[in-house]
């Protein structure tokens, strides 16, 4: 958003120099509030006291005097009865006139402490603002690191910290997502380009020249065309992880898996992969183009990276709640470290943009695809080499709780 300023001056706050009603303010006054109406009870209940203790003493018998000697030295003989009541009347005023007085003196005190304390106590926040203030793609690194007690405060700027650790990752993935999609992008253009100025800067180039010049452009554009298509699939996808999906109707897993075996079968034929599989109903609410792109990205991944003469197993079942896709392949050992690294945009094997095989997208769209329909996908490591991958959905029959953006990332 761009914000301009108004035609008097800079761009500024509302008011910015009048008194805020900030939370050291405020606390000050509720603070001082509270410390002026417990002194006011306080005054008053010694006023009650003490003429309660005037009023209920003994009194003298009618027609008694006393002698009272004033200051000055003189005497004079006074009713007995009546200076008593002139000596309770000259107490309480004394009373109210100098707990008056020292309520306000203890107000003062009271309320320019408890300012001056919650200013220091505050202080943390404000160091959490200045932080929030600065906090731009160039400062993720800084951190809050609150040295204080075990408080609210620094219970606030843990918190505080870790949002910053996982905006410094997201902005870290984001980085790379962008460098390695302009790689990806960049090398299919760039062998396009290569041919063609090859091919046209030889004077006797040949007719078979031009359709080997034919045959590696189109193989390059549709490598490009492959990439785009399978990163525009990625935006939708995640797009729609949080929020409802554009289309739910009910799609059974092991269909999908059937037609994309049918599909890749010359694959399957040209690596003399043994196939096992076992299907039960695997009914979900889901997108069917997702769903099946889910299982497509699955078993093609599994016979792209498997071995000659490999096996692949896929299984599909369903209980009361959940439905699940297990696909299993047999293929190079991967540490289980990696495996969450699988599941990150141009990943191929826990390394970034290594080999041909493929753009790298197809676990990463498989749990956006999971996250969207707010299922789990676990994928495990096998002893002999491999990948077991299995994806759990809520059953047809269950409500589908709200998807949440994550919640397939798979546990190192």
């Amino acid at each position: 958003m761009t914000a301009f300023a108004p035609a008097g001056g800079p761009l500024a706050g509302p008011a910015r120099h009048r008194l805020r009603p900030t939370l050291r303010l405020r606390l000050t006054i509720i603070n001082g509030a509270l410390l002026i109406a417990a002194g006011v009870i306080l005054l008053g209940l010694a006023w009650l006291i003490v003429n309660t203790g005037l009023t209920t003493s003994e009194q003298a018998m009618p027609g008694t005097t006393v002698t009272v000697r004033h200051a000055d030295g003189t005497t004079e003989r006074m009713d007995a009865a009546q200076w008593q009541r002139e000596r309770a009347e000259a107490i309480e005023d004394n009373l109210l006139l100098e707990g008056a007085f020292a309520l306000f003196v203890v107000s003062v005190i009271g309320v320019t402490g408890g300012y001056l304390v919650t200013r220091r106590a505050l202080r943390p926040l404000h160091v959490l603002t200045q932080a929030a203030r600065g906090l731009s793609t160039d400062t993720l690194s800084e951190r809050i690191s609150h040295m204080g007690p075990d408080d609210e405060v620094s219970e606030l700027a843990q918190t505080f910290d870790g949002m910053l650790d996982r905006l410094g990752a997201a902005f870290d993935s984001q980085r790379r997502f962008v460098a390695n999609a302009s790689h990806e992008l960049r090398t299919p253009l760039a062998v396009m380009r290569t041919e063609i100025d090859v091919t046209l800067s030889d004077p006797d180039g040949s007719n078979e020249d031009l359709r080997r010049m034919g045959r590696v452009v189109r193989d390059a554009s549709k490598r490009a065309n492959d990439l785009i298509e399978a990163l525009l699939l990625l935006a939708r996808t995640e797009a729609q992880a949080g929020r409802r999906l554009n289309k739910e109707v009910a799609v059974d897993l092991a269909v999908g898996v059937s037609s994309t075996l049918n599909a890749i079968s010359r694959e399957v034929r040209r690596l003399s992969l043994q196939v096992e599989t076992m299907f039960a109903p695997a009914m979900v609410m889901g997108d069917p183009a997702l769903l099946e792109r889910l299982a497509g990205n699955l078993i093609e991944n599994a016979v792209r990276y498997n071995l000659a003469g490999g096996r692949l197993q896929v299984r599909t079942g369903s209980d009361a709640t959940s439905a699940w896709l297990v696909v299993a392949n047999t293929g190079p050992e991967i540490d289980l470290a990696e495996v969450p690294q699988l599941f990150e945009p141009f990943r191929r094997g826990g390394v970034e943009r290594t080999g041909t095989r493929g753009a790298g997208l197809g676990l990463s769209i498989v749990r956006a695809v999971v996250d969207a329909h707010s299922g789990m996908v676990k994928a495990v490591p096998l002893l002999n080499g491999g990948l077991e991958v299995t994806v759990t959905l809520p059953t047809a029959a269950v409500q589908r709780p709200a998807a949440v953006a994550g919640r397939a990332a798979v546990p190192s």
